[in-house]
């Protein structure tokens, strides 16, 4: 099968980028560059094993994506191996990130995600990003894959009642998080959206403290973030009752008041920072440039969960 490769400039022109895939699938690894102005999201590999998600989260950008269409759908296994040996054999590529879970939940087919991910253990310079929901963690704890970091999505069980349909609940996800970190791999967490809940402090504080008390060891970087509403998304969404709380518009879509946003980060900050977690291993996703330096965040020190 042909391999294809677009050569694509930053603006800067100092960074090598490209597309890797096959004639039929031309950009199963694709640089995601589309941040928009205003809005720090550093760029990122996006992996594209597979489309959709069985999980019917009221709040999911997939929804948008996909025209409401949300069924996973497959890429042929041989075009994403052919996709990812063209970019391991590329010399001029930088050791990076691919994330396999932007548009679908990881961990969705974990028969097809062990494939993948026994396929990155056969080099040492890029790692694989599982992003997920889901509890389907048996065949990564059966064995230790170096070149796999855990992402797992959580959220108050509260949120999780109201929104995040056909999900483990998060008390399975920190069950899973923790097995993995027992296993010797490397687990990030994103809180992603919080919502303004009625006594959202005390569902969050719940989660914290049920995360960080039960994981084995802190996570390697934390990634908040507060509800974003793409036109889209807010089409497609079959349950709008999530955003109520938008009033102002931004970069990447609604969002609910810059104050009560603010006053959502600078809690977990503290209670974070409280329970010994360090700091600089917290990012905010998708937000302001203004509400980075506001948090005493730095931007140009950025660890998120998509990149290394």
């Amino acid at each position: 099968m042909p391999f294809t490769a677009q050569k694509i400039f930053t603006s800067s022109q100092l960074k090598l980028s490209r597309s890797y895939g096959t004639k039929e699938y031309p950009s199963i690894l694709y640089y995601f560059r589309k941040t928009p102005k205003s809005i720090v999201c550093p760029h990122f590999w996006e992996l594209r094993w597979a489309y959709g998600c069985p999980f019917d989260c009221a709040y999911c950008y997939l929804q948008g994506t996909f025209r409401g269409k949300k069924e996973p759908r497959y890429v042929p296994l041989e075009h994403v191996f052919l996709a990812l040996e063209a970019a391991f054999n590329d010399s001029n590529l930088e050791p990076s990130i691919f994330n396999s879970g932007e548009l679908a939940d990881s961990l969705m087919n974990p028969k097809i995600m062990e494939k993948i991910a026994d396929k990155f253990e056969e080099q040492s310079k890029h790692k694989l990003l599982l992003l997920t929901k889901s509890d389907n963690v048996d065949f990564l704890v059966e064995k230790l894959r170096k070149q796999t970091i855990a992402s797992f999505s959580l959220n108050a069980r509260k949120v999780w009642e109201l929104w995040e349909h056909r999900t483990p609940s998060p008390d399975r996800r920190i069950k899973a998080a923790k097995s993995l970190m027992e296993v010797g791999y490397n687990v990030r967490v994103r809180i992603d959206p919080i919502f303004p809940i009625e006594n959202w402090q005390m569902h969050y504080e719940d989660l914290i403290y049920s995360m960080l008390s039960n994981f084995s060891h802190d996570p390697e970087r934390i990634t908040l973030g507060t509800p974003r509403g793409l036109q889209k998304t807010l089409m497609f969404s079959k349950d709008d009752s999530w955003t109520k709380w938008f009033t102002e518009s931004s970069g990447w879509g609604k969002k609910i008041a810059t104050a009560t946003r603010k006053e959502i980060y600078v809690f977990f900050l503290d209670k974070l920072t409280a329970y010994g977690f360090d700091k600089s291993k917290i990012a905010i996703c998708k937000e302001t440039e203004m509400m980075w330096s506001e948090l005493g965040l730095n931007k140009h020190y950025c660890m998120c969960n998509c990149v290394r």
